[in-house]
């Protein structure tokens, strides 16, 4: 399975939650499998999808939940001890691992070799940390949400990308409805 097939089959658990997803392809295809007013769709700042949805978490009390890839967590890994120091129980980062910077061309990470974000967040002191395939994400992320538990997924999957526009959205309008979303 790739992403945009793992977002097809999560789509119905994400309706009732907040969701900040990573920057390029990855918003894009949610954006396209399953537009909802609180989706918050990151258009820049390639890293900080899972800093974001922790500030989210910590100010209001509904899930959260992360959709982040493998690249973009090695490109902050400061944000797991940050993670994992600052617990919320409404908290889910969801990391895709594709083992490739999807967005730029699919050059390799090196979560596709030696790496391992499952280790490096157990080694951060994030407490609840599960790894899946990308068949188990559904039950795994649903189990996470009923746990009430702050949790990191890390999903394996394969390398590539589904063929979606981009997103037509403002980004002002992006924010404008996420935070009226926020607000009911």
């Amino acid at each position: 399975m790739i992403r945009s097939e793992i977002l097809r089959q999560i789509a119905p658990i994400l309706r009732d939650n907040l969701v900040v997803c990573n920057i390029g392809i990855p918003s894009q295809e949610l954006h396209a499998i399953d537009d909802q007013p609180s989706n918050f769709y990151m258009l820049g700042t390639m890293g900080l999808a899972s800093s974001i949805g922790l500030g989210l978490a910590l100010a209001q009390p509904r899930p959260v939940i992360v959709i982040d890839g493998d690249g973009s967590v090695l490109t902050n890994l400061g944000t797991l001890p940050t993670i994992a120091n600052n617990p919320a129980n409404n908290y889910v980062l969801l990391i895709i691992d594709n083992g490739s910077y999807g967005s730029t061309g699919d050059q390799p990470t090196y979560t596709g070799r030696r790496t391992s974000l499952t280790g490096m967040a157990r080694a951060a002191g994030c407490d609840r940390v599960v790894e899946c395939s990308a068949e188990e994400t559904g039950r795994v992320l649903q189990e996470a949400l009923e746990a009430r538990e702050m949790t990191v997924i890390v999903c394996k999957c394969d390398s590539g990308n589904a063929r979606m526009p981009v997103i037509t959205l403002d980004p002002v309008a992006i924010r404008d409805r996420f935070m009226a979303a926020i607000r009911a």
